[in-house]
């Protein structure tokens, strides 16, 4: 990863030196290092730990650029503690959630992020920024969420079994949902979530696997403007033909016979 650039601390929000995009968060402690393209911008975070994040937000960058063909200037905001994330994303509880995409940033919950390992890391890091880059409105949640886990897991190295290991253990049981995931499946704290964001994954894994990322990214931006049946048909499916692709999918790529 490229080291960042420039790293810096200034006393209040208002500083000259201050980033646009870092002033009005805090009233002081602002820190922020810059990466080739990124910002990254901390309420005293250490310059350490803003450099590493601006290096990561680079190559999620790139990532995201590549697969939306746009340009991409990531720019990751490090609070100093949950409740503050929760206040700057105008939330309420953070619970499961190292990252969240919010008024065009990401924003990274301190406590749960530090425990991610440095995959881990830039796992989330891409998915929450395909998230500001593509924007999340319209759409079924399942196409949202598995369409930033594509992204967020092109290049990470992990086998399907690993990163979708706790549907793997309920395939391995002979459990196979029978629908794409419902909106409300997404629920936080819902006992599933775990797997309805892994089997949303695989469905689009499944769709740039045999009709291509380019596909895939088309379909993400006709189902912002209608419902999921019209936009499927450029691909001459229909909602129960995918749901059928999907689940023999789910079973081949997480089973003992699947190719992984």
């Amino acid at each position: 990863m490229l080291a960042a650039a420039l790293a810096g601390t200034v006393p209040g929000s208002a500083g000259p030196r201050l980033p646009s995009e870092a002033r009005g968060l805090w009233e002081s402690g602002v820190t922020f290092a810059y990466g080739a393209r990124s910002l990254a911008v901390g309420h005293h975070a250490p310059a350490t730990l803003l450099r590493d994040l601006a290096a990561r937000a680079d190559a999620a960058g790139r990532t995201v650029s590549a697969v939306l063909r746009r340009p991409v200037r990531p720019v990751v905001v490090v609070p100093a503690s949950t409740e503050e994330a929760a206040a700057l994303a105008g939330t309420g509880s953070l619970e499961g959630l190292a990252a969240l995409a919010s008024r065009g940033r990401v924003i990274v919950v301190p406590g749960a992020f530090s425990r991610l390992t440095p995959v881990g890391r830039d796992v989330v890091l891409a998915h929450e920024l395909t998230h500001v880059a593509a924007g999340t409105h319209g759409g079924p949640v399942w196409l949202r969420e598995g369409f930033a886990d594509y992204v967020g897991y092109l290049g990470s190295g992990l086998e399907v079994g690993v990163a979708a290991a706790e549907l793997a253990e309920e395939v391995g049981s002979g459990r196979t949902s029978a629908r794409l995931p419902a909106d409300g499946d997404f629920t936080p704290g819902a006992p599933r979530l775990a797997q309805v964001y892994q089997e949303s994954w695989l469905a689009c894994r499944l769709i740039a696997g045999r009709y291509g990322e380019r596909a895939l990214v088309e379909l993400y931006d006709r189902a912002a403007g209608r419902d999921l049946a019209q936009a499927l048909r450029p691909l001459g499916l229909s909602v129960p033909t995918l749901t059928g692709l999907w689940r023999e999918y789910v079973r081949d790529e997480l089973t003992a016979g699947g190719h992984g």
